[in-house]
């Protein structure tokens, strides 16, 4: 359903004139086209206050093109989230004040989230060495973390 406003040819760009030139800015700058994604749904997001909107699409997107298609930005930026939340659960875990019982589960947390790193980590592997990228223009080179 489009109001008026939203059909008004008078106004050159239209209602959403900044992230349409911002699109356009990114696609000319040759951007990442998953960071382009997020970008959008970081707006989205905010134009809709819908929380979360913009996390839920990164975790498909990582899913999706990372885990099952190999994409090796989107396996890199899970690597680098999994090795950041492993490390506070291991910070919390040294400094805490927790009973044994609470210190074996934290325990098995950090265990499992080191155990995921090198998933991600063979992971990332594979793809550089099948050259699975979609985005042929990908320099990053954030595989070293």
């Amino acid at each position: 359903m489009s109001t008026e406003n939203e059909n008004d040819i008078s106004r050159p760009h239209g209602l959403q004139q900044n992230i349409k030139m911002e699109l356009m800015g990114m696609i000319h700058s040759a951007e990442n086209p998953f960071d382009i994604i997020c970008h959008i749904a970081d707006y989205l997001e905010e134009v809709s206050a819908e929380d979360g909107y913009a996390n839920h699409v990164r975790e498909n997107l990582r899913a999706v093109y990372g885990l099952a298609l190999g994409e090796r930005k989107l396996l890199t930026d899970e690597l680098a989230d999994v090795i950041a939340r492993g490390k506070r659960i291991k910070e919390a875990y040294d400094t805490g004040d927790f009973t044994e019982e609470e210190k074996k589960r934290i325990e098995f947390a950090v265990i499992l989230h080191r155990k995921n790193a090198q998933r991600l980590k063979e992971l990332i592997h594979k793809a550089e060495v099948e050259g699975t990228s979609m985005y042929l223009g990908e320099t990053d080179d954030t595989s070293q973390k």
